[in-house]
């Protein structure tokens, strides 16, 4: 993929390449459109940021997936709806959703627009199986910051923390150890074996010092 620099480009491109037909504009405000979404107050973690860490990794790992951009058009919209009050799957759901209504507008064919709902969705438990390549490099991408150091770790914790304020301490602890020992329970956190062989002793290690406190 061409080098690209701003994060609306970045969109521009995954999206031609994934087959849209309108024109660039139209592109470039539905990037734009995005990118507003992912600025809403009620995020903290769940920002601009990961979204671009997301697709770093998703670029630099690119070659290891046959529909690369639709694996970042996936990382896109994977948590284009975001509410911390939504319960289970529903932000999800409704991220898989809005992709599909919003890439259809912009003329991406349907196969990929139901492969790129498909990829959404998995990143509500992150299972995926060993013939699922985008789905693998999507799901590890978004798990990367588990693999971070200390510091960018306990920043990631504490951005968690100010998006779920709203709920007591106890119940955001029972909550968050459940998902901590969901994690610490996959046969492996990252499923593509060069990012497991490079991350997967550091983010099990930070999940059970998590767990522990």
């Amino acid at each position: 993929m061409t080098r690209v620099t701003s994060p609306v480009d970045r969109f521009v491109a995954a999206a031609r390449s994934a087959g849209a037909t309108a024109d660039r504009s139209d592109l470039a405000a539905a990037g734009e459109y995005l990118l507003s979404r992912w600025s809403e107050p009620q995020r903290h973690y769940h920002t601009v940021a990961h979204l671009t860490a997301v697709l770093d990794v998703v670029d630099r790992f690119a070659g290891l997936a046959p529909h690369p951009d639709r694996v970042r058009l996936a990382a896109w919209m994977h948590d284009a709806v975001y509410d911390p009050r939504a319960l289970g799957d529903a932000n999800e759901r409704d991220s898989a959703e809005f992709a599909a209504g919003l890439l259809a507008t912009l003329g991406v064919p349907d196969e990929a627009i139901t492969e790129v709902a498909r990829l959404v969705n998995l990143t509500a438990g992150h299972a995926t199986d060993d013939k699922d390549p985008d789905g693998e490099l999507l799901c590890d991408a978004d798990l990367a910051i588990l693999a971070s150091d200390d510091e960018a770790y306990q920043a990631y914790v504490t951005a968690i923390r100010r998006e779920y304020a709203h709920v007591p301490d106890e119940d955001f602890q029972a909550g968050r150890a459940r998902v901590l020992t969901a994690l610490l329970e996959l046969p492996s956190i990252y499923r593509l074996p060069p990012l497991r062989e490079a991350w997967e002793a550091k983010a099990r290690a930070n999940l059970e010092r998590e767990l522990k406190s």
